[in-house]
């Protein structure tokens, strides 16, 4: 493709007296799509792809309060809950006059454009889905031990070290992958250097604690696929021992035409498989949503 990542341009924005971060490229007159990051990552986890898609669409990738390029008050400033973050991103995207738009969504990205969706349906023209979790199900053995604590975080310390520790951020990527020798240590050391700035542990541990009103919110969630059954790609990373297969499966129950693909890749599917992550959201893209 003639598109490359220099097209891209990098900006901030003043939400709400806040400064966020995010990555825009490809013209502005073509379907818009929202790519919505996970943890510990931010939007820099979206490089790979923006140039295979930028082409035909408009790309928007913001970060975060907290995370990447945008401003990290703590938790005294900013109230690090799914709720908020989601109103923050919704309002750079009013901010920005874009009000029609798909929802590309990764790991913490579910629960942050689930609400966008739910808040806001008659924006939303379709889903793309990369291991973001919608059903119980799709928890995976380690949602025990973060289970406790949600019932008790001061007697389990240990989750949030774990949660922001150097090798957290390894396994994330490579999962139970049998090709740790793809995956780029680069990625990792980064987010780990990220995670290791003053005030990280704080603030990553208020998300961490408010993720179980994401697995409270799943029959909402669920419930409103079934209502406005939106076009939906489900991209899913067969290796990723947090977000398990049968939560990309769940989704047909309420998406009966939702295309779902489990691919030889971990929680982040773009380290190992970007070329066919590409493919399929363009393909998709070109089937379902009306340019």
């Amino acid at each position: 493709m003639s598109y490359t990542s220099a097209s891209t341009t990098y900006r901030h924005a003043n939400v709400a007296g806040l400064s966020v971060f995010y990555r825009e490229a490809g013209p502005k007159e073509a379907p818009t799509i929202i790519l919505l990051h996970g943890y510990p990552s931010s939007s820099r986890m979206y490089d790979s792809l923006i140039p295979l898609l930028a082409d035909r669409y408009h790309l928007i990738a913001p970060d975060y309060p907290g995370f990447g390029q945008s401003e990290a008050p703590p938790p005294s400033r900013y109230r690090y809950t799914f709720d908020h973050l989601a109103e923050t991103i919704g309002a750079l995207l009013q901010q920005l006059n874009v009000d029609r738009y798909v929802l590309f969504m990764q790991d913490y990205g579910g629960p942050v454009g689930m609400r966008m969706a739910v808040g806001n349906p008659q924006r939303v023209r379709g889903l793309i889905v990369q291991n973001a979790n919608a059903y119980e199900e799709g928890l995976g053995p380690k949602w025990a031990g973060i289970a406790r604590y949600w019932a008790d975080p001061a007697d389990h310390p240990e989750q949030v070290e774990a949660f922001t520790s150097l090798e957290g951020a390894k396994q994330r990527h490579l999962g139970n992958s049998p090709h740790p020798e793809r995956y780029n240590p680069d990625t990792w050391m980064d987010e780990f250097a990220l995670l290791s700035r003053p005030g990280q542990r704080e603030i990553q541990a208020a998300p961490l604690y408010d993720y179980r009103t994401n697995v409270a919110a799943y029959p909402v969630w669920q419930a409103w696929l079934r209502q406005h059954m939106p076009p939906t790609l489900v991209m899913w990373g067969r290796f990723d021992p947090s977000f398990i297969v049968p939560g990309a499966l769940a989704y047909a129950r309420d998406i009966p035409d939702a295309e779902i693909h489990v691919l030889d890749a971990g929680h982040f599917a773009l380290d190992e498989q970007a070329d066919a992550v590409a493919q399929l959201t363009r393909e998709f893209l070109a089937r379902r949503i009306a340019t």
